[in-house]
């Protein structure tokens, strides 16, 4: 039985941000942790926030997100909301402190480790619904997390995990492209990938979920078109308003399930935590796409054609060259060996991407021996 579920309120529009604190006013939120990092901050987007606020709020500023969000950084957050008595979050950033305050959101309310709530650590069903109120507000194109169930966190053990609960999906995801203008060319193109290989992989995922399968469709269209405009002309409005709109279609889909290109870049992102995650996923997706052509739901339901399509390549066979090329065009690396990567670590990479959340819903489930051929393609 197919389970398709819907539940975050979408504000999306320039000058979205604006709705901020009739927001806060229907979750009760009075006393926020603003849930952020240092970048963010100098560039001035923590005081554009508070600024849109209502005067009698009085927010608690936690700005120590690191690049992937850790066990440890949630419970420094989640000590601050506790010690400070705040009442709900706002997450205001990319996809890691994002996800770092949906950590902080369930280390708030629960007790123990976030171990015990990992999806391979079958601890989906401990978080409840007595999770803090989150208002995301993404400030990326990319991971989509203001809409999306999971969190990923890298654990103390090392291990890059998901956690994933309905009840963690933000109350409120507040999308205004205004945030997003200016950013960096190589952190446009790399989140940007990132959304282009959520809506792929979530297309050929075999489960049965057709709204997905559309909206996955219509976000790859919509950020294929756009992503080369994005990445080098940063001010472009229509532009980073397509880039974040495939971006939120990504991960409303990929509800349906993701594959080999999560499972090893999560995997590889929690050995190495300094790998852009978007990054990962962009080096490893023309070699996945190849792998799951011989899958018999990607032939049999087209999925090739219809990305092509989506993408307006004339040749179905062309699409991993496509992105190859795209990579190069828009800065990003052309393999795993020009960010640090090297053989000696498969073993590690492949025992890892195994267990993650992610290996299980590739249309074709992948072996040890697939994961070794796929990294080497990647290098």
């Amino acid at each position: 039985m197919a389970l398709i579920s819907y539940l975050t309120q979408i504000h999306f529009a320039y000058d979205a941000l604006r709705v901020l604190p009739d927001e806060c006013a229907r979750l009760d939120i009075r006393r926020p942790l603003i849930v952020t990092d240092a970048g963010v901050r100098q560039a001035g987007l923590v005081d554009r926030l508070i600024a849109s606020m209502n005067p009698s709020a009085e927010p608690i500023i936690f700005d120590e997100t690191p690049a992937n969000p850790t066990e440890q950084a949630v419970r420094t957050a989640a000590s601050q909301f506790t010690a400070e008595n705040c009442d709900g979050i706002i997450a205001l950033g990319g996809g890691s402190s994002i996800d770092l305050g949906k950590g902080v959101s369930i280390a708030a309310t629960h007790s123990g480790s976030l171990r015990t709530f990992a999806a391979i650590e079958r601890g989906m069903n401990k978080i409840t619904a007595s999770v803090s109120p989150l208002i995301a507000i993404p400030t990326t194109a990319g991971t989509g997390s203001e809409v999306g169930r999971a969190a990923v966190v890298i654990l103390d053990d090392g291990r890059k995990v998901g956690l994933i609960s309905p009840h963690i999906i933000p109350k409120s995801a507040i999308c205004d492209p205004e945030l997003t203008i200016g950013l960096p060319a190589r952190l446009t193109a790399g989140s940007g990938m990132d959304a282009i290989a959520h809506c792929m992989e979530t297309f050929m995922s075999p489960a049965f979920n057709p709204p997905a399968d559309g909206i996955a469709l219509d976000g790859l269209r919509r950020g294929w078109a756009h992503i080369e405009r994005a990445t080098f002309s940063p001010h472009d409005r229509d532009a980073r308003l397509n880039m974040m709109s495939a971006s939120l279609q990504g991960a409303l889909a990929f509800q349906k399930g993701l594959g080999c290109v999560h499972s090893l870049s999560h995997s590889l992102g929690g050995i190495d935590p300094r790998l852009h995650h978007g990054t990962l996923n962009a080096i490893f997706l023309p070699a996945v796409i190849e792998f799951n052509t011989a899958a018999a739901s990607v032939k049999s339901e087209k999925c090739l054609p219809r990305m092509a399509e989506a993408m307006r390549i004339s040749d179905p066979g062309k699409v991993s060259d496509a992105i190859r090329e795209m990579n190069i065009k828009i800065g990003l690396p052309r393999g795993l060996s020009e960010v640090g990567v090297v053989r000696g670590s498969f073993a590690e990479i492949i025992n890892r991407a195994l267990l993650d959340h992610c290996h299980k819903t590739n249309p074709r489930l992948a072996t040890s021996e697939d994961y070794r051929e796929i990294l080497e393609a990647s290098m």
